[in-house]
């Protein structure tokens, strides 16, 4: 009777223990198929059709025509036809509604940069400080083509900020195409908001020193800056690579520069470049980068790998000048061009073109600031402008071709300072 007792206990507590995994396994099945429609509603979202929704989602729809339609001309080749160019790849809600002269202060700044998809995640950092247009050039070679045209479309689809104020180009090698991306869902897989696309790109940052790119591909450098820059439809623009950052507040402030200044064609306005550990946090203002250069943790951008090629902009004025200041922005002092200086700047719209003979490392951008001198521009130092590069510049990060290429692009250099003698028939500058 007592062993009798105890099998009919032990067969409850076996049918209690069946009956909850049981409902363990319904409720995990749910989840997943509850998971599944997300998906599925949230990739449908992004490229399916309209359906019965269609003033719900016009905007979206709108969107992804816009891409189909850029993808369907199949870019343009650049001048050497070794690469394929999709300008306006994805457009923002400010290039496709804005009318020039509507709004004055918004056409008068914006910036431009470039990258290759490894370090587009830097985007991120740089929308926390620019709320302003910005023109992404982005080189992606082989399946990374497939990957940034995806990944850029989700951006566009999921960040309000780049929404509204970030167009993004694609760059690729002349005989790979860019296709739309709506059969790509692995892509997709997790991706429901802004975070998490910024948090797929993290995972695919670089992989591989600067410049190292998979089957011995160049990065075309001058030409993504070209076609940043020629992305852009205002007054004047600033090119600077993806992982730096402007001071906070730089284009209001420049904003109020100009309104008190009178246009000069032949004018560039530095900012001074700096780089910073990468455990500080970026400085926004002048006050607190001094405070961090001070203390050695912020230093003159390249001072370990090429000292001079920033020393012109002379970081001693600059910096001791901030205790004159008046809060505003203001040209601090002008400066000549002296080789090998190869300052980032505020430039018009008319400023020559990065010669896009330069790719890799060596000489890209001292060669456009050589041109700038000989074509006649002076170099206005801005008073408390300034951009910083993420992370100290150092030998060791560099790949094993940069002294080869570095030495070719020397050679091109020379040829390039002669061109400009032709080009330039009545100036007397020479670099």
């Amino acid at each position: 009777m007592h062993l009798s007792k105890k099998c009919s206990v032990f067969k409850v507590v076996l049918s209690a223990l069946l009956l909850v995994a049981l409902l363990q396994l319904m409720y995990l099945s749910f989840l997943s198929k509850f998971h599944g429609k997300q998906q599925r509603y949230r990739y449908s979202e992004l490229f399916g059709g309209s359906g019965g929704k269609r003033n719900v989602h016009a905007e979206k729809n709108s969107r992804k025509e816009r891409l189909r339609y850029s993808l369907s001309t199949g870019g343009i080749f650049d001048n050497s036809g070794q690469y394929r160019v999709y300008k306006n790849l994805i457009k923002s809600d400010f290039t496709a509604n804005h009318k020039p002269g509507s709004d004055p202060g918004s056409g008068v700044l914006a910036l431009a940069t470039h990258t290759t998809i490894n370090n587009l995640h830097q985007l991120e950092s740089l929308l926390e400080r620019w709320h302003n247009p910005l023109s992404v050039a982005i080189f992606a070679h082989g399946q990374d083509v497939k990957f940034a045209t995806a990944l850029v479309y989700a951006l566009s689809f999921f960040c309000p900020q780049i929404q509204s104020l970030v167009d993004f180009h694609l760059v690729c090698l002349s005989g790979e195409m860019a296709s739309f991306p709506d059969q790509d869902r692995e892509h997709f897989a997790g991706l429901d908001d802004c975070a998490s696309v910024f948090s797929r790109l993290e995972s695919h940052r670089d992989k591989h020193k600067n410049y190292a790119i998979s089957g011995n591909v160049s990065y075309p450098n001058n030409l993504l800056r070209n076609v940043a820059r020629s992305g852009t439809d205002t007054s004047y623009v600033l090119v600077i690579d993806m992982d730096m950052v402007p001071s906070a507040d730089l284009h209001q402030n420049f904003l109020a520069l100009m309104a008190k200044r009178e246009p000069v064609g032949d004018e560039v306005f530095v900012l001074p470049a700096f780089e910073i550990r990468h455990a500080r946090k970026m400085p926004a203002t002048k006050a607190e980068l001094v405070q961090l250069y001070q203390v050695g943790e912020v230093r003159p951008f390249y001072e370990e790998l090429c000292p001079r090629c920033q020393a012109p902009t002379n970081y001693s004025q600059w910096v001791n000048s901030h205790v004159r200041e008046t809060g505003t922005l203001e040209v601090s002092y002008t400066l000549t061009w002296m080789d090998p200086w190869e300052p980032f700047y505020i430039g018009p719209h008319t400023v020559p073109l990065y010669d896009e003979i330069f790719k890799q490392y060596g000489f890209n951008r001292i060669s456009q600031a050589c041109e700038l001198h000989v074509a006649g521009y002076k170099f206005s130092v801005l008073s408390s402008a300034f951009v910083v590069h993420r992370g100290f510049k150092i030998q060791g990060e560099f790949h094993a071709r940069k002294d080869e290429e570095n030495k070719r692009n020397r050679v091109l250099f020379r040829s390039f300072k002669e061109g400009l003698k032709t080009k330039y028939p009545s100036s007397k500058r020479r670099c």
